[in-house]
């Protein structure tokens, strides 16, 4: 059997916003490529600058998500960390955690999370 590493959604979707960061970086750095041909060095420079802008908007947003989310003790590093939805994982050793009890002892699945698997 493979053995599954689980992300806390938070960490998750900070990465992805520092990926976008980076990533319009190099896209602006493709279109100094292009110096002669203005044009197109103009689409590589505003579509870096609106992945930059994008993850400002992310980084944000998850900002907001994590002033929401319930911060518990981690029974096993028994660290502070934060969660998001029914089932998440620890910030810091990736334990998989919830707080529904109808969903302990449970194999650890992220589509809890959906509405759809509520019912």
């Amino acid at each position: 059997m493979a053995d599954i590493t689980y992300k806390n959604k938070i960490n998750r979707i900070r990465t992805f916003a520092l990926a976008l960061v980076f990533i319009g970086f190099v896209i602006m750095y493709v279109g100094l490529i292009f110096k002669d041909i203005e044009w197109l060095m103009l689409i590589f420079m505003v579509l870096g600058t609106l992945s930059i802008v994008f993850s400002t908007v992310v980084y944000f947003w998850i900002g907001l998500l994590s002033t929401r989310a319930v911060q518990i003790i981690c029974p096993n590093c028994e660290k502070p960390t934060k969660m998001l939805g029914r089932v998440d994982a620890c910030m810091h050793c990736k334990e998989p955690l919830t707080l529904d009890k109808s969903l302990e002892g449970k194999e650890f699945d992220e589509s809890y999370n959906s509405k759809r698997k509520r019912r």
